[in-house]
């Protein structure tokens, strides 16, 4: 049997995002990430959702940061990449990698 660390296709948008915005990762910038990089309209609380999903399976961890001014003084709660998370991105990129091996991929105008 197969353990399950791969990632399914959205928490690999998200830990990809955490990727790109390294120390500046909290819901809304991982909303963002995903918009203009995958061209996705995504709801805030799908993010928070998936990212609490990562944060149990222990391939994200959350810190607060200071309060802010211009949040009413309210933290802000930042996400970063684990070591397992890395490894889970890079079990999940070598197995579509191994999937499309091979294939003719037909760009097609629609």
């Amino acid at each position: 049997m197969f353990a399950r660390e791969y990632l399914g296709e959205f928490e690999h948008l998200v830990l990809l995002a955490l990727v790109q915005l390294e120390d500046r990762a909290y819901g809304v910038t991982v909303r963002q990430e995903i918009q203009i990089r995958a061209k996705r309209d995504v709801s805030i609380g799908a993010v928070y959702a998936t990212l609490e999903r990562l944060e149990a399976k222990g391939y994200a961890k959350s810190s607060m940061g200071e309060p802010t001014k211009e949040r009413g003084g309210r933290s802000k709660r930042f996400f970063r990449i684990t070591g397992h998370g890395v490894r889970a991105l890079n079990l999940t990129h070598q197995t579509l990698q191994r999937m499309t091996e091979g294939l003719a991929l037909v760009r097609k105008n629609v």
